[in-house]
């Protein structure tokens, strides 16, 4: 289903609808901290660069429809997008990074609180998971917003900014893929597009694809 490297064009059929979830740019994030929903963390000037690529490389499309989450760096990759193409930036709170006890913590392997044995007991379970908001709660919320979108641009293009984990997770709900996983393997790069392609309310293809290139799903506050 889906097709690595490929931005999709709208094509001429009223009843086909492309929602783009994007991915925010790089944040700049000097301590190397899990900021989750903590406020003010803006796009690093790489970040920035990204949202102007994605910016560019969108500018053809038929968008007619941007949203975001209310995070900074979500909004600020979503403006160059909006603007380029004449769009009041909307905001949708079941856009917003996942909820995690580990915010404003470092959580690299072998660093920071992952070492501190009071903080074992939110690591019992991988499934759920135990440290945060339920895979499945994000995968709906984040659904709801793609709809919403969806509806909002019938018949053309939407484009959703969100963060790395609820857009990886609403992929595998649609791939009917297990929700729990390795997040070294999230394919979601930074500034990365995961566009979703109906044909009216049927969902019938995934594309992923990396406009401003590859980026490290391991490294702490990308």
């Amino acid at each position: 289903m889906t097709s690595p490297q490929q931005t999709p064009s709208a094509e001429p059929a009223a009843s086909r609808t492309i929602v783009h979830v994007l991915r925010h740019g790089e944040v700049h994030n000097p301590k190397g901290i899990l900021y989750g929903r903590l406020p003010g963390y803006r796009l690093s000037v790489t970040g920035q660069a990204q949202a102007r690529t994605v910016a560019s490389v969108l500018s053809g499309h038929d968008i007619t429809h941007v949203v975001a989450s209310p995070l900074q760096r979500a909004q600020e990759t979503a403006t160059p997008i909006a603007s380029a193409h004449g769009l009041t930036l909307a905001t949708d709170d079941n856009l917003i990074e996942a909820a995690n006890d580990f915010e404003g913590l470092k959580v690299s392997v072998g660093d920071g609180a992952l070492r501190r044995p009071r903080h074992w007991l939110k690591l019992r379970d991988p499934f759920t998971p135990s440290w945060g908001e339920p895979y499945l709660q994000i995968a709906h919320r984040m659904l709801a917003a793609v709809n919403a979108a969806r509806v909002a641009a019938v018949g053309h293009e939407a484009v959703c900014v969100s963060h790395q984990l609820p857009v990886w997770t609403l992929r595998r709900f649609l791939e009917g893929e297990r929700l729990w996983h390795d997040p070294r393997n999230r394919q979601c790069a930074l500034a990365s597009l995961t566009s979703l392609v109906y044909e009216g309310d049927t969902l019938v293809d995934i594309v992923y694809s990396e406009p401003a290139g590859a980026s490290d799903p391991t490294v702490t506050g990308a």
